[in-house]
């Protein structure tokens, strides 16, 4: 390998500054950064399974074909996309003309998307023309979606080239925008849910539901879209792309030879075929209280901005293999917990009875596994980025040139693979257990054994299932002395580069990229 000798060989360079606390991403950037992060989550896409199945009503069978087909477009249109971006030079960037190009687009494609139930009110569920209107609408913005993702994912790794730079900013953008508000329409979707579940409301349930779903859909599209545009338009790339541009198989060769992103894939692929439902439905459908999760996260509520505030302590006396495994599956061995204690005294002939049908039982369970895992959730939120954006420096390191959108790709296929059979599979077995889709706004029950497999579905099933992702991850080793001279490697390298480019010596350019190439070929 190309890194087996890379202590020897450098033992003469400084790697003291590597930790340094060097600032290259102003204050209103910054800001900016801040309110994009939090775009991402400012929506209600955690109800989208619902409003598809019980507010649209699209037949479950109908969304079977609709994933399946479109999982493989998904697949498919990634490498392309990422060759196209990957090989994109302009004078914004590589990564900014998609998110600035694409914004307007994908507005209105979500937009539509929210406005399906008033488009097709009075359909029935295996109404082909709905059927078709939301297959193409969801063809299209997996379209759109691509470029965007990409393009995030790049400019993550773009925007400093200092690790400690971007580490601040995940951590400052995490932690703000989890303290102040990104979850906010979705806590306020949650409540007016349990509002007219409960019947608080006279008006007619049905009614409520659609404009909830309506409302808080398009608005949140709006704003979220509106702070992505401000940080689209006052940001910057400031790692320097190869002035060649990489082809097809060199991109294919920087993430075979990229052992980090390997293994991250690997983990993500493994991972991604955690099989089960979601807890909103559980909460909904079995407890009827929606709200279910803000409630178990008050006592936990204090600990989230805490859980931030250890982990530049843990980055650095912890290596990145360990505070990824003990934070992104926590979850796993917590619902193993939580699934134990739940079936303690239920009736295995009917489904009937036991813990996961009290709602004061469930919520002491439920809040003590939130308070147990929000204090790893500022490690969770920031760790797995850094790391995806570490092997994308370890790229550069290796082959002197970064190829983000194919490893984006690589990535994100594998992971995709995975993640579409599960919810496929997902969407079979809500069919199998007999699910009513119309039990929502008509206000029935589910039977108790339905009611048993949403819990068992949210639970055991995939923390058996998705336990896997956490072998690969046992052979990462991207830490330590290997990391540090990397980085100050790097740096050096990029200050040289940067420095021939502001002075358009192009001699001292090629000079300086002659030497980045000799030097990558001395460690091979």
């Amino acid at each position: 390998m190309a890194d087996n000798n890379t202590q020897t060989q450098f033992e003469g360079l400084n790697t003291d500054y590597v930790y340094e606390n060097r600032r290259y991403v102003g204050r209103k950037e910054t800001v900016g950064f801040v309110l994009w992060d939090a775009a991402q989550s400012f929506n209600i896409d955690k109800y989208t399974d619902r409003f598809i199945t019980n507010i649209v009503q699209v037949d479950l069978s109908l969304q079977m074909i609709e994933q399946a087909i479109n999982g493989v477009w998904d697949i498919v249109n990634d490498i392309f996309m990422g060759a196209i971006v990957d090989r994109t030079r302009t004078r914004w960037g590589k990564f900014k003309p998609y998110l600035l190009l694409l914004a307007i687009p994908g507005l209105i494609g979500t937009c539509l998307y929210w406005l399906m139930p008033l488009i097709f009110e009075g359909r029935t569920s295996m109404d082909l023309t709905k059927f078709i209107f939301y297959f193409l609408l969801a063809f299209i913005r997996e379209g759109i979606g691509t470029f965007q993702t990409i393009s995030r994912n790049g400019m993550m790794a773009t925007i400093t080239p200092h690790p400690v730079d971007r580490t601040r900013l995940i951590t400052l953008a995490n932690f703000a925008s989890g303290t102040f508000g990104e979850k906010l329409p979705e806590q306020i979707t949650t409540v007016i849910l349990d509002l007219i579940d409960n019947s608080v409301f006279k008006t007619k349930k049905s009614t409520l539901y659609l404009t909830t779903f309506v409302g808080m859909g398009v608005f949140t599209t709006f704003i979220s879209s509106g702070m992505s545009m401000w940080y689209f338009m006052n940001s910057r790339e400031r790692v320097m792309q190869s002035v060649e541009k990489p082809d097809i198989m060199q991109g294919v060769k920087s993430i075979i030879n990229n052992k980090p992103i390997l293994l991250l894939t690997l983990s993500d692929f493994l991972g991604g075929f955690s099989i089960g439902g979601s807890k909103s439905d559980y909460y909904i459908d079995v407890l009827h209280l929606a709200s279910m999760t803000m409630i178990t996260g008050i006592a936990a509520a204090p600990v989230s901005p805490i859980s931030y505030a250890y982990v530049p302590f843990l980055r650095r006396h912890f290596s990145s293999r360990f505070l990824y495994i003990s934070s992104n599956y926590i979850s796993t061995f917590l619902n193993i917990a939580v699934f134990g204690v739940g079936i303690i005294g239920m009736n295995w002939k009917t489904k009937k009875g036991g813990i996961y049908q009290s709602t004061i039982g469930m919520l002491i369970v439920m809040s003590i596994y939130e308070l147990i895992w929000t204090l790893f959730y500022g490690t969770k939120s920031v760790i797995g980025t850094e790391m995806y954006n570490e092997s994308m420096d370890y790229c550069e390191w290796k082959n002197g040139y970064r190829t983000e959108a194919m490893t984006s790709v690589a990535k994100g296929i594998a992971s995709k693979v995975s993640s579409k059979v599960s919810s496929l599979v997902r969407t079979w077995l809500k069919n199998l257990i007999k699910y009513d889709q119309t039990a929502y706004i008509s206000g029935k029950e589910q039977t108790d054994s339905v009611k048993f497999y949403l819990f068992a579905m949210f639970t055991i099933i995939p923390a058996i299932t998705g336990s896997l992702g956490i072998i690969p991850m046992l052979f990462y080793d991207l830490d330590g002395k290997k990391k540090e001279i990397m980085y100050a490697e790097l740096l050096e390298r990029r200050a040289a580069l940067q420095k021939a480019a502001d002075e358009g010596d192009t001699t001292a350019l090629a000079s300086a990229s002659k030497e980045q190439l000799e030097s990558i070929e001395n460690r091979k």
